[in-house]
């Protein structure tokens, strides 16, 4: 379960991407303000890392994903995989980074692909209650359902490229960073489709290594 405060965020996640996206290698878009096409969120089990997957595009450029993890302090050797920090108006100073360089992404994504775990379901807290909110978009593994995924540990290399690959001790992912690339993936597939988008479509696969 994610539970999503009534808050402000300073600078917003999408101001940070702008600055960010840019630079990346696999970015083709032009530059500009980004807009928000549709998100989805992993659980961390501890409860202590905020993990949104957000489908992102600058005017009529390719939609991007950007996996982002949010975190309450520095990320032990993530400084390559900051795009900054912000103000959280409800949780303080939150440290923002591409989830690819962190582990926790790499051990929810792996769940999501080869457990069939699913995206988290979403709440925000009104007059003390929590009521559920409606999903952006929808997400499904091709892999059995009720398969178990393996533990994953530490991240031991990431290629950023199209898809990016993350290398960890007992999975290898991809994930496809531009939506109307066609890259090429194999492994268990997680799919996605969003308002405007009915076909499902690639987001990231993963293979046991």
């Amino acid at each position: 379960m994610a539970l999503i405060h009534q808050a402000t965020l300073r600078p917003t996640k999408l101001e940070l991407l702008a600055i960010w996206l840019p630079g990346r290698s696999w970015y083709t878009g032009p530059a500009g303000e980004v807009l928000r096409v549709a998100t989805f969120r992993f659980d961390d089990p501890a409860g202590a890392v905020g993990i949104e997957t957000m489908l992102v595009r600058v005017g009529d450029g390719p939609v991007h994903q950007v996996p982002l993890t949010y975190r309450d302090a520095p990320l032990t050797g993530g400084d390559d995989w900051m795009l900054g920090t912000a103000e959280h108006s409800v949780l303080g100073k939150r440290w923002i980074y591409d989830g690819s360089g962190d582990p926790v992404y790499a051990a929810a994504l792996a769940s999501a692909i080869l457990g069939n775990t699913g995206q988290a379901e979403q709440f925000t807290q009104v007059d003390g209650r929590l009521e559920r909110r409606e999903l952006d978009m929808s997400i499904a593994s091709s892999a059995t359902q009720g398969a178990k995924a393996p533990a994953v540990g530490a991240v031991q290399r990431v290629v950023e490229g199209e898809p990016t690959l993350i290398v960890t001790d007992t999975v290898e992912l991809a994930v496809v960073r531009r939506l109307d690339a066609g890259s090429e993936i194999t492994g268990a597939v997680l799919t996605g489709a969003w308002p405007g988008q009915a076909t499902p479509m690639p987001l990231a696969s993963a293979t046991v290594r």
